[in-house]
């Protein structure tokens, strides 16, 4: 009879022990990526901390521990804050820090996957931009002829 007592407390305990560790910490959520971005001297530093060769802040700490799990499973334990921060980084870095990017690559992505997916979304989106583009000049000449 006691032991079926402890059976929810039990179950409650291993299902909140496995619903923590489904999701990463959203404690640095609200870390202002775009000032990061912006700011060479603080990018470097978080380069440097994820490639070890200087010190780590607590979030890049946390960053360094969660990137090789976020990346090779397509960031399933991110928030989406988290999921369009990671992506916004690291577009960022492949976009304007390439040498930075093939290093940081090397060691977290070696399969070129991350970059791969982005570029092919970058140009799916280039495409569907030039489309809908050339479907307005479409409208505006339909639109000039009627009015002729």
């Amino acid at each position: 009879m006691k032991l079926v007592a402890y059976i929810p407390i039990l179950t409650y305990f291993l299902l909140g022990t496995t619903a923590e560790e489904k999701t990463y910490t959203t404690k640095y959520d609200g870390v202002n990526l775009q000032e990061i971005l912006e700011n060479d001297r603080l990018l470097t530093s978080y380069v440097n901390c994820l490639l070890e060769k200087g010190p780590c802040t607590p979030d890049g700490k946390e960053l360094k521990t969660n990137l090789p799990d976020a990346i090779q499973n397509d960031c399933k334990k991110c928030s989406d804050r988290q999921r369009e921060g990671a992506d916004q980084v690291m577009e960022y870095i492949i976009d304007h820090r390439p040498d930075d990017w093939v290093k940081l690559e090397k060691m977290y992505n070696s399969d070129g996957s991350y970059k791969k997916k982005y570029l092919d979304r970058k140009e799916a989106k280039n495409k569907s931009a030039t489309t809908s583009g050339e479907k307005s000049e479409e409208n505006v000449s339909k639109s000039k002829e009627s009015q002729d």
